[in-house]
């Protein structure tokens, strides 16, 4: 099977945003049977990660959001595809920045007005 994580155009995380992370966490478990784990980061904090199997495949980020999930795509170049994006109407909703461990990442909301992260791990 295919590491969607390092192909280019295919989802590889997702992530809850909402008022009361623990509270969303725990009705994920409880309605969908999730096994959501504490993945140890670099900064020495941990991230509750749903975990499929023994892989992780989305999380519950610990601080409070604006409510509902957000859908990462694994691109080849993180800078490259905003600029693309934005010259095709999109808004950056979240700066490129560099996550330590994980990767380059910026949100945009597109034309249409959904929001989508993308995210190259090869930059971690």
């Amino acid at each position: 099977m295919t590491d969607l994580s390092t192909t280019h155009g295919s989802p590889s995380w997702i992530e809850h945003s909402g008022a009361d992370p623990k509270a969303a966490r725990t009705f994920y478990e409880d309605v969908l049977g999730w096994t959501v784990g504490d993945m140890p980061m670099k900064d020495g904090s941990t991230y509750p990660a749903i975990m499929v199997g023994d892989k992780p495949a989305g999380g519950f980020p610990p601080m409070p959001g604006e409510g509902g999930w957000l859908l990462y795509i694994t691109v080849d170049d993180v800078d490259a595809r905003i600029a693309k994006a934005k010259s095709a109407g999109a808004k950056v909703v979240r700066e490129a920045m560099t996550a330590p461990g994980v990767g380059r990442m910026a949100t945009i909301s597109d034309p249409f007005g959904a929001q989508i992260a993308l995210i190259d791990y090869s930059k971690a």
